[in-house]
């Protein structure tokens, strides 16, 4: 494509080093695949509120949403011509006049146990401490262990390192994918296997968000999207959306191609992680059955949970 001299792409992030490294790994590929000059693609920090938010759970201001939603009005209001996510932040549904225009190569999308202590989750002795502010992991981690304590944990990468460091958990939980895009990775002392602790949805994916019928910055993003990525995205999507999940409810899903086939995994935990529902189901894998399947998968573990779904504790 051929791009006018005079283009500038504005590019808009949170300001955690996480999310800038991502915004400046979007700069770096079109860049690329435009020969853009380094300043045509500016990086405008946006605070949200989830950023804003040090002194309580997420979940108890609203959860999902609150590190994109001025984001996402930077957007309307013509501030950024785009919005880089970690796409397991964005809720199932866009507000209308937004969409995600690309999703990048999926990274790694399992947990890593990290410990200054203990080599696994097995490693750890009964009463130990585990820290995280997911709702999905505390379940998944007390199904699996439940002679372990789980306290709140928040805050940016950085952030829980130093927390483990002094001592206000004995190990925690965080995205491999997260890691590994900040140079971290040998902070990982374990990675999880997902038949112990199943991804949140969309975990790894960066996504790419625009106003509706931008065309100019639709086309611009075209080599971007990773077209296998997109689909499971799209499937495990679709799941979420189906089971109108929020940050409260412990939910994991993952869609991995197999062949021919995609398959999409589900889970769905009370917040004590005593009941666990999962579903396991495959289709062809093309972009007509990738929404299908999703929703299927949610379907089954809600006929299993039962009307009390969302209110399990």
């Amino acid at each position: 494509m051929q791009v006018e001299e005079a283009v500038k792409v504005r590019i808009g992030t949170r300001g955690s080093p996480l999310a800038l490294a991502q915004a400046h790994q979007v700069a770096e590929r079109l860049t690329a695949a435009h020969g853009l000059r380094d300043d045509q693609c500016e990086i405008v920090i946006i605070k949200t509120t989830g950023d804003k938010i040090t002194d309580r759970p997420l979940i108890e201001a609203g959860g999902k949403g609150l590190f994109t939603k001025e984001l996402e009005e930077a957007l309307f209001a013509g501030d950024i011509d785009l919005a880089v996510h970690s796409m397991k932040d964005v809720p199932a549904f866009l507000p209308p006049g937004l969409s995600i225009a690309a999703i990048l190569e999926r990274e790694d999308p399992r947990d890593a146990f990290v410990s200054l202590k203990y080599s696994s989750l097995a490693d750890m002795p009964a009463g130990a401490i585990v820290g995280t502010s997911s709702p999905r992991r505390r379940a998944q981690v007390l199904h699996a262990r439940p002679d372990l304590q789980v306290v709140e944990f928040r805050g940016n990468v950085q952030t829980r390192l130093r927390k483990l460091e002094e001592g206000v958990a004995d190990a925690t939980f965080l995205a491999c994918a997260g890691l590994n895009r900040l140079g971290l990775s040998q902070h990982i002392s374990a990675i999880m296997n997902d038949d112990v602790m199943l991804p949140a949805v969309a975990q790894g994916a960066i996504g790419i968000e625009i106003r509706t019928g931008d065309n100019k910055i639709e086309d611009l993003l075209a080599p971007l999207n990773d077209a296998d990525t997109a689909l499971c995205v799209a499937a495990e999507r679709a799941y979420l959306a189906q089971l109108e999940g929020s940050c409260r409810t412990p939910i994991a899903g993952f869609a991995q191609l197999e062949g021919a086939k995609l398959r999409m995994r589900g889970e769905v935990l009370s917040t004590d992680g005593q009941r666990v529902h999962v579903a396991d189901i495959a289709a062809d894998a093309d972009n007509d059955t990738a929404v299908t399947l999703g929703e299927q998968v949610a379907r089954t573990i809600l006929d299993a949970a039962g009307p009390d779904f969302h209110a399990a504790g």
